[in-house]
């Protein structure tokens, strides 16, 4: 289990952890495939009813819990499940909804509150470019708070996908220099594309951008940026906020 921890040997087996109590319950409610689950024996107690027929458990110790994984507590449970198949990547038509396209966010934390937004607006799924985090690591899976179990990731490279999107499709993304999002009307169609909060979007990816959308600061603000998880908050709001 300790070589999950690792992005090669998630790959090479085909395989990642989910840690904690609510994550577990997650993924075994979920359609994806578990290997096996480690509990503790008050767990098991307390969850029997979520803990399906002829599923691999075990019972194991808290300290053996946390020695498997990554938290620095782990007092619940424990599971490797399958990595999940990629499913075709639905056509970009308005009809499809809004996706969710990330340019090189690199920090797992921020990744896995950006796939729970997506999970909260019922997106049909985020598009993630090659220097994005790994959207199985630990880290990501525990920040997604259970979205990790719903939602589809795809990796594409974003230069070369958005621009073979269709004629008319909206690309947005944010830009100090767009349009006031106060002030538009915007409907969950097309692509939000979110750069790294270092970096923003890179240019590439950028000039692909059919609207740039600004979030104003208050008349009195003094922050100089926010956190891409929440920009991404604040304009998927915008889009669904008519509806």
């Amino acid at each position: 289990m300790q070589s999950l921890h690792q992005k090669k040997y998630r790959q090479r087996h085909g395989a990642f952890l989910v840690e904690g109590g609510k994550s577990v319950l997650e993924l075994l409610s979920s359609d994806l495939e578990t290997e096996h689950v480690l509990v503790t024996a008050e767990f098991a107690s307390t969850h029997h009813k979520h803990l399906p027929d002829g599923l691999p458990l075990a019972i194991a110790t808290e300290y053996e819990l946390t020695q498997l994984g990554t938290l620095a507590t782990n007092t619940t449970a424990l599971a490797v499940a399958r990595l999940p198949a990629e499913k075709p990547l639905p056509p970009t038509l308005p009809e499809a909804g809004l996706l969710l396209a990330l340019d090189e966010v690199r920090d797992p934390g921020n990744l896995g509150t950006l796939l729970r937004l997506a999970d909260w607006y019922g997106l049909p799924g985020v598009v993630l470019s090659p220097g994005c985090a790994d959207p199985y690591s630990p880290k990501t899976v525990a920040a997604t708070m259970g979205a990790f179990a719903r939602v589809q990731v795809w990796e594409r490279d974003l230069a070369e996908w958005l621009p073979t999107l269709p004629v008319g499709m909206g690309i947005f993304g944010a830009d100090l220099e767009g349009d006031n999002v106060h002030h538009l009307k915007l409907r969950p169609a097309g692509v939000l594309v979110m750069g790294s909060e270092s970096h923003g979007l890179t240019p590439s990816v950028e000039a692909c951008l059919t609207r740039r959308l600004h979030i104003p600061r208050g008349a009195k603000g003094g922050a100089e940026s926010l956190n891409v998880a929440i920009s991404a908050a604040i304009l998927l709001d915008n889009f669904f906020r008519n509806q």
